[in-house]
């Protein structure tokens, strides 16, 4: 028996199998747990197609964060599907180019507004429709909301609005544990070191985080392995930790923790 065993776990931000929430699905899965995901927009088929190499038949559910329909929807098709819902992965990020890479004073509102809207808000927004299949979870040890985070507590190059976006998410993140602790829903926060995935391609400069965050960190680390940040995460899916909510777990190997 794996530690997910009988659980079920909403996993959002897979489109290839070089995504963090690919890996955190596959172990998960063989932990145990029946998973599902969801895709939206033009990422969808894609979305569809990685879920075809993840073990047995994994379900894909159309669900833009920024359409509180197709969330609706998803929350609905589930409620048919299942009597609970043990945990959600929150996997999504994206700002407009102009949001990375050129400081603060290019972005207009609207871009802003666009990025903290996806990567910030949109973890209450898919949480609210699902809050009944959460407190369902209960009996079962209690519901567990996990996002992925990049550390928000310094100001890092090019990262620039994208930045501030995480930052809104980390106190999000707190407030949300605070009003769902009485229904045994914690909320917590993996934020991880730069791996290598599509979304780490988008950022202008990754390539700079990738050259010395293994040097920095005292554990090393391993842009191309997502294996630690998976465990993380179904760890806080598991029933290992039900008294921590509203928590960052940095799983950067020990970069947070040291000086430059």
């Amino acid at each position: 028996m794996g530690i997910l065993t009988d659980k079920r776990i909403l996993v959002t931000g897979v489109l290839t199998d070089a995504s963090l929430a690919f890996s955190v699905a596959s172990l998960a899965i063989n932990e145990g747990a029946d998973v599902v995901l969801t895709g939206a927009g033009r990422g969808l088929s894609l979305t569809r197609r990685t879920a075809r190499k993840l073990p047995g038949d994994v379900d894909v559910l159309e669900m833009d964060v920024t359409d509180p329909e197709q969330i609706d929807a998803a929350a609905a098709h589930l409620r048919n599907r299942w009597e609970s819902l043990d945990g959600i992965l929150h996997a999504i990020g994206f700002a407009p180019p102009e949001c990375l890479g050129s400081g603060m004073f290019t972005a207009n509102w609207d871009q802003v507004a666009t990025g903290l809207q996806v990567s910030s808000y949109s973890l209450k927004a898919i949480i609210d429709p699902f809050r009944d299949l959460l407190r369902a979870a209960s009996s079962n040890g209690g519901a567990s909301v996990v996002a992925l985070d990049f550390d928000a507590s310094v100001a890092w190059p090019l990262y620039d609005w994208m930045g501030v976006a995480k930052a809104a998410l980390e106190s999000l993140s707190r407030y949300l544990a605070r009003d769902l602790g009485p229904d045994k829903i914690r909320v917590n926060l993996v934020a991880a070191g730069p791996v290598r995935t599509m979304a780490a391609k988008s950022i202008p400069g990754f390539a700079s985080f990738e050259d010395t965050w293994a040097t920095r960190a005292p554990l090393g680390w391993d842009v191309h392995d997502a294996d630690p940040v998976a465990r993380a995460c179904v760890a806080l899916f598991s029933n290992w930790f039900q008294m921590t909510t509203g928590e960052i777990l940095h799983v950067d190997g020990g970069v947070h923790a040291v000086g430059s």
